[in-house]
């Protein structure tokens, strides 16, 4: 896989990103990965011990860990979001999964417009397992991590929106444009495409109808089907987010 690094702890490799999070993960040959989803948004320290019970109990060590999608209240300032972040990557240090501001892991973060929790908190996790995957012949077993309208790696996101401000038509159009073509420059890092994913989400609270067909159906983004989730990605003044997935197995953890 070009543009990836090995994260041999954990039977996947990553597409380098920022200190938060990584682009992307794809098991290593002879890892899957597996996708679990809470039936409800679970607090960020709660969340981590029961991630961390999952994943002991099917006898994967902790760096097995290697994509999350959290639920936060509301979109963070800049300086907010970078305080968060480092709270977060303390247990991921903890797990032997971050060092030397290298992170493996892949992650989206969102803000749900209608009862959002009142703390930051996971709402799924994944991991890699032993098994067919990441190898020739096997579909590829992938999580790409979510992507705004801004390019990520810099200074701040408020310079570099796409689109900035716009949320008509043509704004959101531009902007969805932006994510697609990241979510497809992902892909290509881990040798897959549309067609290899089995799960794509988006998240905006704007009408997306008018450029639906268009811009995600036409270049195959809704094979399976889309998952709008009516939820605000994590930074004050980003209005369009979208991550994807290519795995075989998920499972549902009851609160």
């Amino acid at each position: 896989m070009s543009s990836t690094t090995l994260f041999k702890p954990g039977g996947y490799s990553f597409i380098p990103g920022v200190f938060q999070y990584s682009a992307g993960v794809a098991a290593s040959p002879g890892f899957r990965i597996e996708r679990v989803r809470f039936t409800e948004p679970v607090p960020l320290a709660q969340g981590f011990a029961r991630i961390a019970a999952h994943i002991k109990s099917v006898g994967r060590p902790l760096t097995a860990f290697c994509a999350c999608e959290l639920r936060s209240p509301a979109p963070f300032t800049e300086d907010g979001f970078k305080a968060f972040n480092r709270i977060y990557v303390g247990t991921l240090a903890e797990w032997g999964l971050f060092a030397d501001e290298i992170n493996p892991v892949a992650r989206s973060n969102v803000c749900p417009e209608i009862d959002p929790p009142a703390e930051p908190s996971f709402h799924a996790f994944a991991f890699t397992t032993e098994g067919a995957g990441g190898s020739s012949g096997a579909p590829p077993s992938f999580v790409i991590a979510g992507s705004g309208e801004s390019v990520e790696g810099k200074a701040n996101y408020r310079d570099h929106i796409v689109a900035r401000g716009d949320t008509s038509p043509s704004g959101l159009r531009a902007k969805a444009r932006w994510v697609l073509g990241e979510m497809e420059r992902r892909m290509a890092a881990v040798g897959a495409t549309w067609h290899d994913t089995t799960a794509v989400q988006l998240y905006t609270v704007h009408d997306i109808h008018p450029f639906l067909g268009d811009e995600l159906v036409k270049r195959g983004a809704t094979r399976h089907g889309l998952t709008w989730h009516f939820n605000r990605p994590p930074v004050v003044e980003l209005d369009y987010e979208m991550d994807c997935r290519g795995v075989a197995l998920e499972r549902v953890l009851a609160v």
